[in-house]
Order: structure tokens, then C-alpha cells, then sequence
């Protein structure tokens, strides 16, 4: 007989249901929902990242959710710190973890035993790449990080500068390049765990996110970036976020309102194919349909 599950993963693509589900096994299984999305974590976005309200949750306790600022950065080593910590100190009042979200590599860290080149931070090094940019320029910063490891350069546009300098900062800190070895994946799983996957016919996910992005709009998405956008907030991680790039576009002019709405249509789409080209590749996934019965059998109860 296999172990009892000591931690649950509900993955898939965006729009396809996972939210709905993690509160029917949270409240069965008597489970605590932690944040699976890179994006979630920030403060302030809520329409664009389909951010589960209060009033959705009922009653179930989630973790990881508004931890940031929009200003700030985020990294997957980080979520690995905290999720691993979230999950003893939720096992230890006897009750099942509930990953939830659709970003791949920061579930799969989590579950797997992940090492992180990248942990270590020294805050002057990075100020002084920093200073030194802004001397230079992005080209040059870039044929630098080219001569040290041409492969994430020839990866990399000039003008992503934040990462250019964190893989030049990574290999001269450590000797480690970023293409090579930028983490390292173990194969060996540190929690007796269960990932379900939310499967859909692809003409039906489309479907979801196309009317999904029209009920953002008229939840007030737009509303929602400008006030990010008139706030004067640019250039850092979390505007980065589909809904969120398109509609900056638009309010600089580069797009019509129209055209800026079919983009984050689209660019849905194309995220959705690539979670699940992820997902079905890196883990080893229980896809079900919408018959939510089939976890059943996943659930091993407890002998007596």
C-alpha cells in the first residue's frame, strides 16, 4: 500500500480551473492552500493574475498571497525557502498542504530536491554591476557577459539587463555559468506527494481564457494597471505579467485599447501551451478531466 500523501500539487494551464478545485480537496481533506503563481504574490495585482478573492476562499486558509510589492523582485530560490517552511509548519497542525498554481519550475522546486546556484546574494557586487551599467550601457554589459558565457548571452537581449547582469554576476561569483548550470535538479522527491493536472480540450481552454480576459476588462483591469502605471512603476518584475505588459503598452501609445486586449488574449494562449508543454515534460502529473472523482483514488485513508 502506498504512503499516505503528505502534500498535494494542483497544476495546469491558466483558466482551467485549478482555483475551484483546491477548495473542494482543502475543505474535504482539511487542507491550507499555498500560492503556486509567481505573480500572485504581488500586492495590488488581483484582476490581471485571477487572484482568488476572500469571498472564494471560504473560509480556507492560503499562504504566499500579497507577500510583495510591486517594486519588488521575486525568484524561485525564494518561493523554495518559503513553501518548504510553510509546508512543516502546516504538516505539524496536522493538515495537508495544497500547492496551487500554474508556474511549472516553482512547483517542481519545491517537491524535488532543487540546489540553487543562485542563493547567495552579495548586495554590493550587484550595486556595483548596477553602477557600472549605467557607465557603460546595455551593449556593453552584454559583450561582456557574451566572452564569459556566450550561450545565455546569445539567449539574452541587450536590453534585458536585469538578467545579464545576474548571469554575469552568477559566474563571477561562483565560476558557474548560467546556461550550464544555472540549477540543479535532483531526482529524488522530498515529500510523499500527488500533482493533479486540470485537463482540457485545447479548442475549450481557448475558449475559457478568451472570455476570461473579457471579464478582467470589464472587472476593471484597466483600472487596476493605471494605477500601477501612473504611479510611476516600470522596469521591475511584476509589470512584467501578461495583462499587465499589454495594457502599459497601450496607455504609451504603442498599442490601441483594442489591439492591447487581442494581445493579452493571445499571449494567454501561448503561456497556457507552454505551462502545459512544461508540465506534461518535467512532472510526473495526474491529468483529470472535470470529474472531480477521479482523485479518489489517489487518497490512501489512513489505517486504523
Amino acid at each position: 500500500m502506498n504512503k499516505q500523501i503528505d502534500v498535494v500539487a494542483i497544476v495546469g494551464p491558466t483558466a482551467s480551473g485549478k482555483t475551484a478545485l483546491s477548495i473542494k480537496l482543502a475543505k474535504k481533506y482539511n487542507g491550507e492552500v499555498i500560492n503556486g503563481d509567481s505573480m500572485q504574490v504581488y500586492k495590488e495585482l488581483n484582476i490581471g493574475t485571477a487572484k482568488i478573492t476572500p469571498e472564494e476562499m471560504e473560509g480556507v486558509v492560503h499562504h504566499l498571497i500579497d507577500i510583495k510589492e510591486p517594486t519588488d523582485s521575486f525568484s524561485v530560490a525564494e518561493y523554495q525557502t518559503l513553501v518548504r517552511a510553510k509546508i512543516a509548519d502546516i504538516q505539524a497542525r496536522g493538515k495537508l498542504p495544497i500547492i496551487v498554481g500554474g508556474t511549472g519550475l516553482y512547483v517542481q522546486s519545491v517537491l524535488y530536491d532543487f540546489r540553487f546556484t543562485e542563493d547567495e546574494v552579495d548586495e554590493a557586487r550587484r550595486q556595483a554591476y548596477y553602477e557600472e551599467l549605467e557607465r557603460v550601457g546595455p551593449e556593453a554589459m552584454h559583450a561582456r557577459l557574451a566572452q564569459l558565457d556566450p550561450k545565455t548571452a546569445a539567449e539574452l537581449h541587450p536590453n534585458n539587463t536585469r538578467r545579464v547582469l545576474r548571469a554575469i554576476e552568477m559566474i563571477e561569483a561562483s565560476g558557474v555559468q548560467k546556461s550550464s548550470e544555472a540549477h540543479q535538479q535532483g531526482d529524488t522527491p522530498l515529500y510523499n506527494h500527488l500533482i493533479i493536472g486540470m485537463d482540457w480540450p485545447r479548442d475549450l481552454l481557448y475558449k475559457r481564457i478568451n472570455v476570461r480576459v473579457d471579464m478582467m476588462i470589464e472587472n476593471g483591469l484597466e483600472q487596476e494597471v493605471r494605477g500601477l502605471y501612473d504611479r510611476g512603476i516600470r522596469d521591475v518584475q511584476s509589470i512584467k505579467a501578461i495583462g499587465y505588459k499589454e495594457l502599459y503598452a497601450y496607455f504609451d501609445g504603442l498599442l490601441t485599447r483594442d489591439e492591447a486586449i487581442e494581445a493579452i488574449k493571445q499571449n494567454s494562449r501561448r503561456y497556457a501551451k507552454r505551462q502545459l508543454t512544461y508540465l506534461r515534460n518535467k512532472l510526473n502529473v495526474k491529468w483529470i478531466g472535470q470529474d472531480f472523482s477521479e482523485i479518489e483514488k489517489y487518497f490512501i485513508p489512513e489505517e486504523v
